[in-house]
C-alpha cells in the first residue's frame, strides 16, 4: 500500500513538473517562430497547462481503465467548481463579469450536457472526439478575435480562455511570452530540450499515476471510477487550485472564476476530445447517474450563484459543503 501511495504521489509530481517544462519550452519556441503573444497565451499557456489531465485520461483509456479516464474529466470539473471556487469564495467573495458569465458559463453548461449525452449514447468515440476538438478550436478562434478587439472586450468582458491564461501567468511569470528571445542555435536547443523533456516526463508520470490508481482501487476494494473522480481528479487539478487561490488572494477574483470556466471547457472539449480521438472509450455505467448529474449541476450552480455578479462566502461555503458531501457519498457507495 505504501509503495502504491508513493507511486501515486510521484506520478502527480512528474505530471506537474513535466507540464511546466513542456509549456515553458513550447512558449519559448513559439516566440522564436514569431507567433503572436496573445495566441501563445490562449493556446500553449491556456490549454498546455491541462496536459497532466490529458495524458492521464489518454493513458487510462489506453490500458482499459475508463473509470479513471472519464472520472478524471468529470471529477476535475466538479472539483474546479465546488472545491476550488468554493474555497476561493470563502477566502474572498468573487466578483463576476455578468456578460462574460452569461457567455462562458452558458457554454460550460452546454458542453457538459453534450458530454453527458455522449456518455448515454455512443461514448467517447473518434467521431465524438473530433467534434469536441473542432469545438475547442472554434472557441479558441472566437476568443482570439474577441481579445484582439478592445471594444468587444470592454462590452462583453474577457473570455474564460484569456482569464485562464492570466491566472496561470501570474503564478508563473516565466510562462509570459517575451518580445525578444536569445539568438543563435542555443536559443532553439534549450527550449526544444525543455519541451521534449517535459513531454517525456508527463508521459512517464501519467503511466505511473494511472497504474498506481488502478492498484489503489483494487487494494481498497473501491471502483476505479471513485478513484478517478476523487484522488486522480483532484491531484491533476492542483494547478487550477493554486492559480485560483492566488488570484483570489490578489483580489483579482474575476480571473479566479474565468480560470475555472476555461479549465472546464478545456477538460471536456480538449481532454475529452483528444482522448476520444486517440483512445476511444465507453463511459462506466455507474458514472452515468449521480456523477454526471453532479457535474452538470455544479456548472448550473455556478451560473445561478453568480447572476448577481458575485459568488459570496455563503455560496462558497455551500459549494465546499456540497463537494465534501459528494465525496463522502462516493466513498460510501464504493464501500
Amino acid at each position: 500500500m505504501l509503495l502504491t501511495l508513493l507511486s501515486l504521489a510521484g506520478g502527480l509530481v512528474l505530471l506537474v513538473v513535466g507540464g511546466e517544462l513542456l509549456v515553458r519550452g513550447s512558449v519559448r519556441i513559439a516566440e522564436r517562430l514569431g507567433v503572436s503573444p496573445l495566441l501563445i497565451g490562449l493556446t500553449l499557456v491556456g490549454f498546455g497547462t491541462s496536459t497532466p489531465e490529458l495524458v492521464t485520461s489518454i493513458e487510462a483509456a489506453r490500458i482499459g481503465a475508463p473509470g479513471i479516464a472519464i472520472g478524471n474529466i468529470a471529477g476535475s470539473n466538479i472539483a474546479n467548481v465546488l472545491l476550488i471556487l468554493g474555497f476561493s469564495a470563502l477566502l474572498f467573495p468573487l466578483a463576476v463579469s455578468s456578460a462574460a458569465l452569461k457567455r462562458d458559463g452558458t457554454l460550460v453548461i452546454i458542453v457538459s450536457l453534450l458530454f453527458v449525452l455522449a456518455g448515454f449514447t455512443v461514448g467517447l468515440t473518434r467521431g465524438v472526439g473530433l467534434a469536441f476538438v473542432i469545438g475547442l478550436i472554434s472557441y479558441m478562434a472566437y476568443a482570439y478575435r474577441q481579445e484582439r478587439n478592445v471594444a468587444r472586450v470592454a462590452e462583453a468582458g474577457h473570455t474564460a480562455a484569456f482569464e485562464k491564461r492570466e491566472a496561470t501567468e501570474q503564478v508563473d511569470p516565466a510562462l509570459q511570452p517575451r518580445a525578444t528571445s536569445a539568438p543563435g542555435l542555443l536559443g532553439w536547443l534549450l527550449p526544444a530540450a525543455m519541451a521534449l523533456g517535459g513531454l517525456a516526463t508527463i508521459i512517464f508520470g501519467g503511466r505511473m499515476l494511472v497504474e498506481a490508481a488502478v492498484a489503489l482501487a483494487r487494494s481498497l476494494g473501491m471502483s476505479e471510477s471513485v478513484i478517478g473522480l476523487t484522488i486522480v481528479a483532484v491531484g491533476t487539478s492542483l494547478p487550477e487550485f493554486v492559480t485560483s487561490i492566488v488570484a483570489a488572494i490578489r483580489r483579482q477574483t474575476a480571473i479566479a472564476v474565468g480560470n475555472v470556466l476555461g479549465s472546464n471547457l478545456y477538460n471536456i472539449l480538449g481532454i475529452g476530445g483528444l482522448t476520444g480521438l486517440i483512445a476511444p472509450t465507453a463511459f462506466p455505467a455507474e458514472m452515468l447517474g449521480i456523477d454526471m448529474a453532479v457535474m452538470v449541476g455544479a456548472a448550473i450552480l455556478l451560473f445561478l450563484s453568480a447572476l448577481d455578479r458575485k459568488v459570496g462566502r455563503l455560496e462558497g461555503g455551500l459549494m465546499l459543503a456540497g463537494y465534501i458531501s459528494y465525496t463522502a457519498w462516493l466513498v460510501m457507495r464504493s464501500g
